[in-house]
């Protein structure tokens, strides 16, 4: 089968995929991922290598796209009113889960007298939320309200926590390990935190400055995807993150000045078979006989982090005195996990040699199981919020 063969496969069983799997009421993201599995190399095996080989590059311009977007939802008047209630319900909501998977999974390898350290990358990962399905979730039933707003600025943040959680717990348990405590796996956290804020900011500035150039719509969106993937470009090259810095960027884009908002609104009439493609790849990718070696462990990294979620979200909504509709749905509508646990998972694979594999095989499997469930916890707690029409 040749590439475009396989491409147009790709983008109108998706659609059709996504139309028929609505009758049952399951969300588009699901849909996409099913009909990922379905024609993948596992299965049906439509598609090619040479876009298997494609999928990175695909990936990181659609999570630098949905990041540039989230960035959109960080108006400075805005911020001033909810900053506090974000960054609570992020903050607990991450530690929570990062106590409780690892705390968990510690218990059982001590009763199976299994090395503990694993169990604190494992809880660092399970911290992650992914925002690319909470986003598509959010689109394709027109969400909106306190929840909706409150989510999407969560989950724009949420993993800059678990970048900081992960690279402290890879420190710790290389303590554990060999009894030598490495800061500089922690600075080097930090260091990629504050380098890609810092980053999405210049490209920020520069993208504003220049927009006095941009004349028509067709240039709009060549201006947009240029900065975008010259941003996702630089930070791969400067081992930055992603979706930190294509955030910060859209951040910028929207404070400077208010006009900007027409770039966004460009972008939105695009990106919609990028997502679609984004998905189906990412289902094409996802092998269920991993499943099989997940094991107990891979049952309490789900159970805890769920748990951690919702009660870690609760809490924090509740210090931050944020809305009640918040505290009781915005921990489940942060149940998707992708790219950043994954990228926790490979950093492990290649610092621990003895159960790095180990590591990333629990992850991997857990993600395959929060790809498919999680947005359709995710459309339910919008639903239960009101903000969605429960027919939907």
């Amino acid at each position: 089968m040749n590439t475009l063969l396989s491409a147009g496969l790709i983008l109108l069983l998706g659609f059709a995929g996504a139309r028929a799997l609505k009758y049952i009421r399951l969300p588009s993201v699901t849909a996409f991922l099913l009909i990922g599995i379905l024609i993948g190399p596992h299965l049906l095996n439509l598609v090619t290598d040479e876009i298997f080989f494609a999928s990175d590059f695909f990936s990181n311009l659609v999570l630098g796209v949905i990041a540039f977007s989230l960035g959109e939802n960080f108006r400075l008047e805005e911020l001033k009113q909810g900053m506090r209630q974000v960054v609570w319900i992020s903050v607990v909501a991450a530690v929570g889960v990062w106590i409780l998977v690892s705390s968990a999974i510690i218990i059982y390898f001590v009763v199976i007298k299994f090395p503990v350290y694993p169990a604190l990358v494992l809880g660092a990962a399970a911290s992650a939320t992914a925002p690319a399905a909470t986003v598509l979730i959010i689109r394709e039933y027109r969400a909106s309200g306190i929840l909706t707003e409150l989510l999407l600025k969560v989950v724009a943040i949420d993993d800059a926590w678990c970048l900081i959680l992960g690279a402290m717990a890879i420190a710790v348990a290389n303590a554990l390990r060999a009894d030598v405590f490495d800061m500089a796996i922690i600075f080097a956290g930090v260091g990629e935190i504050f380098g890609a804020l810092i980053l999405g900011a210049g490209l920020g500035y520069l993208f504003s400055w220049m927009r006095r150039f941009v004349k028509t719509s067709e240039e709009f969106l060549v201006y947009i995807f240029g900065f975008i993937l010259l941003n996702v470009g630089l930070s791969i090259t400067l081992r930055l993150s992603v979706l930190l810095s294509s955030m910060m960027m859209g951040l910028i884009v929207i404070n400077i000045a208010r006009e900007n908002y027409k770039f966004f609104e460009a972008l939105r009439t695009v990106d919609s078979p990028l997502y679609l493609v984004f998905f189906i790849l990412a289902g094409a990718h996802l092998d269920f006989g991993i499943l099989m070696k997940m094991g107990i462990v891979g049952i309490l990294y789900i159970v805890f982090r769920l748990i951690g979620k919702i009660y870690g979200a609760k809490l924090g909504a509740r210090i931050s005195h944020a809305p009640a509709i918040a505290e009781h749905w915005i921990g489940l509508a942060m149940a998707p996990q992708a790219g950043v646990a994954l990228g926790i998972g490979l950093v492990a694979k290649t610092t621990f040699p003895e159960y790095g594999d180990y590591i990333f095989t629990i992850i991997a499997a857990t993600t395959v199981v929060f790809e498919l469930i999680g947005p359709l916890l995710t459309k339910i707690s919008l639903q239960k919020a009101g903000e969605i029409a429960p027919s939907q």
